[in-house]
Formats: structure tokens, C-alpha cells, sequence
């Protein structure tokens, strides 16, 4: 008699499962926490391998391509430029108000400056330390260098011992 109630108990038993299989609780509070570090590891799995992995360091952002190597007189600004748009057809020697930018020196009537050091540049601006020489002296000189009026005009500010107070304006030379 024993034999006919061990296929029952075995039906009662699956008919109390439902049918369906066992997961763990979606009730984190009921789990224990052993169970709890159970299931969140693969899904902490799943999800990190879709991350980069922590050691790896993210890739840099691009800098900003500029039109100058930092140590150089930005190309937009290198030509002859002259304070009286006349000095600009004048003779070599006779344009007393011509100034000639090339990639490092400034060239005016009586003086030349050569570069020294730039502090800061952009396409169209340079803050730079220069090394002069005209008329028998040397001197030291800082100024800053700046397109206008969509690069027809250069603005020119000295900075430090025996510079000129006020910006001056320079016309492109064609």
C-alpha cells in the first residue's frame, strides 16, 4: 500500500511547483544577503563587459587645431602692413610707416625685431617677447599683435619700458 502513495506524493509535490522554475525573489529585502551578491554579480558581469574596463584610460579629447606652432608669427598675420596706407606703395626706404611680418622677426623703416619668445597665439593673435635692434641700440620689447576687419587690419599694442601708449592701426599692404 505504501507503493501506490509514493507517485501521488511525487504528482502533489510537482503540482505545488506550479510547473514553473525556481528564480530568486525580485524582493531584495527577503534575500539573504550571501543570495543577494549571488545574482548581482552576473548582472554586474553583463553590464561591465559592455563598459571599458576601468584601467584603460578613456581616449583624450582632440585639441583645437590652430594656425600656429607656438613658435612662430601666425601666417594670417605675416605680410607688410603700413600705418598710412600711402607708405604702402611707397619705395623700400622711403615707407617710414611699413612694417614686414614673416615667421619670426619684425621688420619696420629703422628697427628689426626677432623673435624671442611667444607667450600666447591663435590664427589671428600673438602675445610675444621680441629682441630689437636699429640705430646702434638693443632693447627688449613685448607686444601683442591682432587681426581686425577680417585680416585688413592689424592692431599692434608695446607693452613694458619705453612702449608706445596707445594701440596702433595697420593697414594690410596688397
Amino acid at each position: 500500500m505504501t507503493r501506490p502513495m509514493l507517485p501521488a506524493a511525487l504528482l502533489l509535490l510537482a503540482a505545488c511547483s506550479g510547473g514553473e522554475d525556481k528564480s530568486p525573489p525580485d524582493d531584495t529585502a527577503a534575500t539573504a544577503p550571501s543570495q543577494e551578491t549571488e545574482r548581482a554579480a552576473p548582472a554586474a558581469t553583463t553590464v561591465d563587459a559592455d563598459l571599458p574596463d576601468a584601467s584603460e584610460e578613456a581616449p583624450a579629447k582632440p585639441e583645437p587645431q590652430t594656425a600656429t606652432d607656438g613658435k612662430t608669427i601666425p601666417a594670417a598675420i605675416r605680410g607688410r602692413w603700413a600705418l598710412k596706407p600711402a607708405d604702402c606703395a611707397a619705395k623700400k626706404g622711403t615707407d617710414l610707416t611699413a612694417l614686414t611680418v614673416d615667421a619670426t622677426n619684425l621688420r619696420f623703416y629703422e628697427s628689426h625685431g626677432e623673435l624671442a619668445r611667444v607667450r600666447s597665439s591663435d590664427a589671428g593673435r600673438i602675445d610675444a617677447d621680441y629682441k630689437f635692434s636699429g640705430e646702434g641700440a638693443t632693447w627688449d620689447r613685448r607686444m601683442q599683435l591682432d587681426l581686425a576687419d577680417g585680416g585688413k587690419t592689424l592692431v599692434r599694442r608695446d607693452q613694458g619700458e619705453g612702449a608706445d601708449a596707445g594701440p596702433m592701426r595697420y593697414t594690410r599692404c596688397a
